[in-house]
């Protein structure tokens, strides 16, 4: 059996991070988030693979290459127009029963391997189960686990079984694929083909393991906390002396940990980044490679991409930061409100209740912020954008942004 993974899209409800990467390029744990679904079906025993890239697929290709590295083989197809997951579906024909995922979703191998165990006929869905299924497509099963009726997104759920988003269907699904309607958001999308396949019967399979949905800043932080869970401990750089380390603290070849620092795992550190001195890391951080954490340094809970500078005297909690930012002196995050209520954040232009107590920011690519700036929780600044010393960002700054304090100076005589 082959593989497809759909990894066209660009991700706009994790903006500003994709206005310069694709969705799956984005770190996790030290690899790419698509990697992670790569090595998940190739440890559930399928080697073929084929991607259906779109937005910036030119970097993945040239990162993946043909697969050898990671132990399969790997051919892409490209999306065009990006009309919907039916359509992406679409640019790859194959003659023998597939198995469908979406980049964007970590699941765990043994859940795929279950999945591959059960097909039968047409269609069968993976399927999970969550407490609060009104942002997803919601399945109700009927007899001898075939799917009655799929709901997207509904306001009164009738249970809690929500599509997954990993399939395996036969060749037969083209057919039906052919007969999909544009949806009301104007895309073809796979849903609409499965509730035309209903009547054929399709399977659905619950699945209980690691299952990772990378659809919102706040998801890609609880997916960073996941899997930096299930890293091993390891130290293969450099630790100086009166370091305090608590917990697992993945410490990649060529990083370095300065004295006076305390970390609390789980952490990772990347390679070639340094750390302290008197730099105090808490659980569930993530600091990928050349990156730079210094003196009187807090960070907690946060993802720090590539080559990012956090030198003095700042705090950042609950947060994304892209890749080549820098921080000046005093720069701080806040992650929670003064009023105690969850943290709101714009998506797609909409305030969005988190559901969130503790969220700080989501830091765009090239982002440079001058001495004492401080970011408001929830709030998102664009790519390649400037703040300038003791601005208070209120409000989401768009990419490309130059912010500047004014102030009225009044000099007077002293006089003796």
């Amino acid at each position: 059996m082959r593989a497809l993974i759909l990894a066209a899209g660009r991700g706009t409800r994790l903006e500003p991070l994709t206005e310069t990467q694709p969705k799956v390029m984005l770190p996790l744990a030290g690899k790419p988030l698509l990697q992670h679904v790569i090595e998940a079906v190739r440890e559930a025993g399928i080697r073929d693979i084929t991607l259906v890239v779109g937005y910036m697929g030119g970097d993945i290709k040239a990162h993946f290459g043909d697969g050898s590295e990671l132990g399969v083989r790997l051919s892409y197809a490209e999306q065009k127009q990006r009309l919907g997951t039916a359509h992406a579906i679409a640019q790859v024909k194959f003659n023998e029963d597939f198995l469908v995922l979406n980049g964007d979703t970590v699941p765990s191998p043994r859940d795929i391997a279950l999945l591959l165990r059960e097909h039968r006929g047409t269609a069968t869905m993976g399927l999970r189960r969550v407490e609060d299924p009104r942002g997803y497509g919601v399945v109700t099963l009927g007899t001898g686990s075939r799917v009655e009726r799929i709901v997207e997104k509904p306001a009164h759920p009738e249970s809690n079984l929500i599509n997954a988003g990993i399939y395996v269907f036969s060749p037969e699904v083209y057919e039906a694929i052919e007969r999909t309607p544009l949806s009301p958001r104007g895309e073809y999308e796979i849903t609409t083909t499965l509730e035309l396949l209903l009547d054929r019967g399709i399977r659905g399979v619950l699945l209980r393991g690691r299952w990772l949905d990378i659809g919102t800043p706040w998801h890609y932080l609880e997916a960073n906390r996941a899997l930096l869970e299930e890293l091993p401990h390891r130290i293969a750089g450099e630790v100086e002396g009166r370091v305090s380390i608590k917990g697992k603290v993945y410490l990649e070849e060529g990083a370095v940990i300065r004295s006076g620092s305390y970390i609390e795992g789980p952490v990772y550190i990347g390679r070639d980044s340094t750390i302290g001195p008197n730099t105090y890391l808490r659980g569930c951080t993530y600091v990928g490679r050349r990156c730079r954490v210094g003196n009187a340094v807090e960070v907690k809970n946060s993802i720090i991409m590539d080559s990012t500078h956090i030198s003095h005297l700042s705090y950042v909690g609950d947060s994304i930061v892209g890749r080549n930012c820098n921080f000046g002196a005093g720069a701080k995050v806040g992650n929670l409100r003064l009023d105690g209520t969850s943290v709101k954040m714009r998506i797609r232009g909409e305030l969005v209740d988190t559901g969130k107590r503790k969220l700080g920011a989501v830091v765009g690519d090239g982002v440079k912020l001058g001495l004492n700036v401080m970011i408001n929780a929830g709030r998102k600044i664009g790519s390649c954008s400037r703040i300038g010393p003791g601005v208070v960002v209120y409000r989401d700054v768009p990419r490309d942004s130059f912010l500047l304090l004014k102030q009225e100076l009044e000099f007077r005589e002293v006089r003796g």
